[in-house]
């Protein structure tokens, strides 16, 4: 019965997505996210604490400022994808340097006969970015976890991140998944930035505190040697992005004997990328996951 009234509930807004004008739909997921902000303390002050422990020299009123950008841009994030959801959402169209990035996509993928690997975070909306690509010649096997109600996974997520051609898998079939799409020149999106558990995982730093961070792509990157290309889309404005699209990362930490500590630097070398991108844009990654098993 909750899945069902769970269903409908989402039915009834992505419904609401279609026919309100798109600056109320901005503004009730502001006031929404501003609600959640100050009802769910739990939440709020993880995201209090995770702030100040990646910005230790902030003080603590720019740290409040900024936690509260942070659900600002994620009322933000979550206005464009309900719009996306109901088609009133041009993802060509929201690209800045759409020209650029298709033509830098177009490259790599002729100079990719491994497959690529698609580096990413919950960084912005991560969803266009997984959309942007495959629309333009990159689809993905997009590693993600299976959601808590079947009837909107399967009815409504899962159809919506196959829309331009990605493809999904869960993480109990990850690897197996990822070798055997990469082994037939495909591409692979991962998002490396949430905790893991202790297998296929390891202790790296990532703003200067160890977090339990997946091994799975340094152990991709060994195995089959696929390009792994980080990427994020950047919102400069309301429904505008810039795609951030770097040059592979090539590091395979040879200087290393034992394959252990070899995983180990080149998955911190990866937490290193993102980690930079974040710096730059502070307010648009996810700080509302317990990323350093903070106990509140």
């Amino acid at each position: 019965m909750r899945e069902k009234i769970e269903y409908q509930a989402v039915k009834l807004l992505l419904w609401f997505a279609k026919i309100l004008p798109k600056s109320s739909i901005y503004a009730l997921m502001y006031w929404l996210t501003l609600l959640v902000y100050h009802a769910d303390t739990k939440r709020r002050l993880l995201t209090l604490n995770n702030l100040a422990l990646a910005f230790p020299e902030k003080e603590k009123k720019e740290i409040e400022k900024l936690s509260k950008e942070v659900y600002s841009e994620l009322s933000k994030t979550i206005a464009e994808i309900l719009l996306m959801f109901a088609d009133r959402f041009d993802i060509d169209e929201a690209v800045v340097n759409k020209d650029e990035v298709t033509e830098k996509l177009r490259r790599a993928i002729q100079d990719s006969p491994r497959g690529i690997i698609a580096m990413t975070a919950h960084f912005s909306n991560w969803e266009l970015l997984a959309h942007f690509l495959a629309k333009h010649g990159l689809p993905m096997l997009v590693v993600g976890r299976e959601g808590n109600n079947k009837l909107i996974d399967e009815n409504i997520t899962l159809r919506f991140r196959k829309k331009y051609g990605n493809d999904t898998t869960t993480k109990k079939k990850a690897i197996l998944s990822m070798v055997k799409r990469l082994k037939s020149g495909g591409n692979v999106g991962i998002l490396i930035d949430q905790k893991a558990g202790s297998r296929n995982a390891v202790k790296v730093d990532f703003f200067g505190k160890p977090a339990e961070t997946t091994t799975s792509m340094a152990t991709l990157k060994q195995k089959l040697d696929p390009k792994i290309i980080p990427f994020f889309a950047a919102r400069v404005a309301n429904g505008k992005y810039r795609i951030i699209m770097q040059e592979p990362v090539e590091y395979s930490a040879q200087e290393e004997q034992e394959e252990e500590k070899k995983i180990e630097k080149m998955t911190a070398k990866y937490n290193e990328v993102m980690e930079s991108v974040i710096r730059e844009y502070p307010s648009q990654w996810f700080w509302m996951h317990n990323r350093w098993r903070i106990v509140l």
